[in-house]
């Protein structure tokens, strides 16, 4: 059995980390093939939302194998993608989602902060178990998580490496929605189905605003969101969709998903 599969869902590309007896955790193959994955979806234009899951309802990813810790820093292109696969990639310029079971710890927690956002199930649970070891943050945590949860949520999940549930994660920002057990990728699959029926260059524009504003102060934001109006505005899907809105189309929004809706 390969330790990463891949299926196109429609429009969406799902990529699973497939080694269930170990929950889900990268050694330096797993690390390769999904950067691969992340590479194929990025070429391939008929795709337009990737979603990153793990195998079976136990662990979405529980972190690097620390048995085979050497193959992730030695795997070659490392440096630059990242140990755990692709976590050092910042210029993908299509919508990614983590559809969460069971357990993401440490490496697992920064491969979902990775993703634009996190479909949680309700048996979900997130820590930084590898402080117990001393093992650092390597995969970006350091960086996405406190833009993610906050500096003091960061602080307190990487300095105590406490373990919450789907319920704490959902209260402090880390998952967007919580669904019942065995739903997670269920829903990802349903709102990347809504989100590739929208047009898409506004919706990559300003997933792009979003992404590269974060860091910049607000003028300087600003103007970059200026620069891709021209673009997003003259997009041919755009005409259409406003065509279709007067002529009194209205297709109804998704409705979100709380923690208590995953009971």
């Amino acid at each position: 059995m390969p330790k990463v599969e891949t299926e196109r869902k429609g429009r969406s590309f799902v990529v699973t980390i497939n080694r269930p007896e170990v929950r889900n955790c990268v050694d330096g193959e797993t690390a390769g093939l999904l950067f691969e994955a992340v590479e194929c979806f990025r070429q391939d234009e008929s795709l337009d939302v990737l979603i990153l899951t793990g195998a079976g309802e136990l662990a979405f990813c529980s972190g690097a194998d620390l048995k085979s810790i050497d193959s992730l820093v030695t795997r070659p292109g490392a440096e630059e993608s990242g140990p755990m696969g692709f976590t050092r990639i910042v210029d993908l310029p299509k919508p990614t989602i983590a559809a969460i079971s069971g357990y993401c710890l440490a490496g697992g927690v920064e491969l979902a902060c990775w993703c634009d956002f996190r479909i949680a199930a309700r048996n979900a649970s997130f820590g930084i178990l590898d402080r117990r070891w001393g093992v650092p943050l390597v995969d970006g945590g350091t960086q996405r998580l406190p833009e993610i949860v906050g500096l003091g949520n960061a602080l307190y999940l990487i300095e105590t490496g406490v373990l919450i549930d789907a319920d704490h994660a959902f209260r402090i920002g880390l998952v967007q929605e919580v669904v019942p057990e065995g739903q997670a990728l269920a829903r990802a699959l349903e709102l990347a189905e809504t989100m590739s029926a929208y047009p898409q260059t506004s919706l990559r524009n300003d997933r792009q605003n979003v992404y590269e504003g974060v860091s910049l102060p607000l003028p300087e934001g600003l103007r970059l969101e200026q620069q891709l109006l021209q673009e997003s505005i003259g997009d041919p899907e755009m005409a259409e969709w406003l065509r279709r809105y007067a002529a009194g189309d209205r297709p109804p929004p998704p409705r979100p998903r709380g923690a208590s809706d995953g009971r």
